[in-house]
Order: C-alpha cells, then structure tokens, then sequence
C-alpha cells in the first residue's frame, strides 16, 4: 500500500501545534516503514524537506511539488491525477485537503475555534480556515481530530457520521522524552535574564490564548516577589497581549521569550512554581501534557478539551474570571505540599499519552480506508 501525505506543515523550522502534530507523526511512521515492506509513504511537499524530517529510504520518498502558490487548490491536485502510480489514500496532518484528488483523502482538524471564535482571527485566517476547512472536511472520507470534545463538534458543524471521524490524543516531544540537561536557576538568568521564581505560559501569542486576562489576575497576586514568562512566537492579533504589562502595571515583572528549542524546554518546566493555561478554547493542550512530563503543577481551563487532557492532576480555572485565575495561581504558589500533589498526579496522567500510540491508531485508520478503494 501506498500512503501519500501532505509534508508541510512538518517541514518548517518552528514547530508549534499543528506543525509539531505533523511532524511527530512523519517520525513515527518513518520508523513504521523501515519495518514493513508491504507499506510506503510518499510524503508531498513545496520544498526540499528540511534536515530535522526522516531519511529518505525505499520505503519513505519525498515529492517536491510546485506552484508554492494555491498548492493544494492547483499543484497537489495536479500532481495526484497525473501520477502513473498513485498513492492508495492521501492523509492531510491538517484542515486543508487537495482540492481536488483521485484517491480517498483524510485530513485532521485540531479543533473548531475559528468557528466559535470567529473574532479572534485575522479576516484573511479566518476566511481560509471556514471556506477551505469546509469543503475539505466535505470530501474527507476519514477526519482526524484530537480529542473528543473536537470529535463531536465536528460531527455536528460538519455532518459527518461517527464512524468517520476518529480521536487520536497526542503525545510528548520525542525530543523531550530523551535525555535532556536541566538549567539551574542561574543557568536560565544567564541566558534568559530570569531572575525571580516564575509562572510560566507556552504557546503561540494569539487571543484565543486568553493571556491579557492572564497578566491582569499576575497583577493581583499576592506574592509579588513572582515573575510570569511567556514562551511562545507571535501569532495573530497580538498587539493587546503584548501591551497588556504596562496596563496593568506589571510590566517589569512580565516576561517575553518568544519561541524556545526542545532543548531548553524541560529546564523553563522543572524550574516553574507552576505552569498557567487559561485559553478561552482547546483542541487539546500540549504544553499541558510538556509540564506534567517535567513534573510541573499545571493550572488550566475547564472548558473544552482541557479536562479531557488534565484529568485530576490539574486545578481548573473559569477563563472568562480573572479573580478565579488570580486566585487559583494564589493557591498553587504558595501551597507546597499541593505542588507536591499535583506533579504526582500529573507523572501517571501523562502516561497514558503517546506519540507511538498516536501513530498506530492515524495508520491504521488510513490502511483500512486505503483498502476501501
């Protein structure tokens, strides 16, 4: 069987959310192929696939594929009806499909927030994400999604049966499953300028975020002697977020990193009070996942997927209330005999997660649907 796949969103330098889903799945399956000879991948992409993204070999080749302009509107689908030996299935680590394809196609929807969130995205974004989200979820003959809460949502926004629409929870950074040396506190003031005990927040500065509510409950912390870091590259409407210290007056106790490497993660991790994620909507969190690995206590939404990904290891928080979040940061920075509790917690919740099990679960929904031709 041949499985073909969109190798964007891999194959990019700083790997976040879906990006970072993409690519762990290409690692696992590369692994997959060396060991079957009955299966091949043929991984699609706009340029050459970038030093980090798995070997080529028999069993795993990649295909460079132009236009880079309306690549999946006009190249892909190109490119697939042209071919003498076509891929059995075609699978999308994400919302857009090719437009148009001559063999089953799969994609994967993270979650529906620009949906419910409409407000929150650039007009551009947000156009893409309705418009090319729909009619690829239409032709999808299987949609992945990464928790059961997105599942059911997408079932019901795009009628889609049961059956076609399969949960596959994610998994933790291989990079940050092996071994890694921890920075000491004066380790990360050398190379990060941190200087007190902090918070900290991982992921992309957007408004879905929820981050300017986060900097006004810092503001009402009791414990003054605390900082909040911020890890995460810009997104989209960002300006507020970054504006946000100055409003509330905390302004040189708010910290922005911008995007930090695997290989410094696991010591802004092992070294925090307490990890924060107060977003207003979740496909599903892996920074949540990230913390409990480096037995951080982790403070996080109750809506959306959250739940399903903290279990009883976290402390939930109201979003909309900044007295809520204020007041839950209180109570884990300065208990810590709950710290204690809640990284116990967190070690056995995060076992149940893989990115192995990830990509067993896609391959062999993608080989049954591969056989349905």
């Amino acid at each position: 069987m041949i499985i073909g796949i969109d190798g964007n969103e891999a194959n990019i330098e700083a790997k976040v959310g879906i990006s970072e889903y993409a690519y762990e799945l290409l690692c696992q399956f590369s692994k997959i192929a060396s060991s079957r000879k009955d299966l091949k991948f043929k991984i699609y992409l706009k340029s050459n696939p970038r030093v980090e993204m798995p070997v080529p070999t028999e069993n795993w080749q990649y295909q460079i594929v132009h236009p880079k302009k309306f690549w999946t509107q006009i190249g892909l689908p190109l490119k697939l009806f042209m071919e003498t030996k076509k891929p059995d299935v075609f699978f999308s680590p994400s919302h857009y499909a090719p437009r148009f394809s001559p063999v089953p196609t799969a994609i994967s929807i993270m979650d529906l927030s620009y949906i419910h969130f409409p407000e929150l995205f650039t007009k551009h974004d947000l156009y893409q994400l309705v418009n090319w989200t729909k009619y690829s979820a239409k032709n999808a003959k299987k949609i992945f999604t990464i928790s059961n809460f997105s599942r059911d949502d997408i079932i019901k926004t795009y009628k889609k049966k049961l059956a076609d629409v399969v949960t596959t929870y994610l998994g933790i950074k291989e990079i940050l499953s092996n071994k890694y040396q921890v920075l000491s506190m004066d380790d990360l003031n050398k190379k990060f300028g941190i200087e007190k005990p902090y918070i900290l927040f991982v992921g992309t500065l957007q408004p879905r975020k929820n981050i300017v509510k986060l900097i006004e409950a810092f503001s009402l912390l009791k414990n003054k002697d605390v900082e909040l870091v911020i890890v995460g590259k810009k997104g989209w409407l960002w300006e507020d977020i970054f504006a946000a210290p100055e409003k509330f007056k905390v302004a040189e106790k708010v910290k922005f990193l911008d995007f930090v490497g695997n290989e410094d993660l696991p010591s802004f991790y092992k070294n925090a009070l307490c990890f924060v994620l107060p977003s207003l909507y979740e496909g599903f969190g892996l920074p949540v996942l990230e913390a409990m690995k480096f037995g951080c206590p982790t403070v996080i939404s109750d809506v959306s997927s959250l739940p399903e990904v903290g279990g009883d290891a976290c402390l939930y928080v109201d979003p909309q209330s900044v007295d809520d979040i204020a007041q839950k940061l209180n109570t884990v920075i300065s208990d810590e005999k709950l710290r204690a509790e809640m990284v116990k917690k967190g070690y056995n919740q995060v076992k149940k997660f893989s990115w192995e099990k990830t990509a067993k679960e896609t391959l062999k929904a993608l080989e049954e649907l591969g056989k349905q031709k």
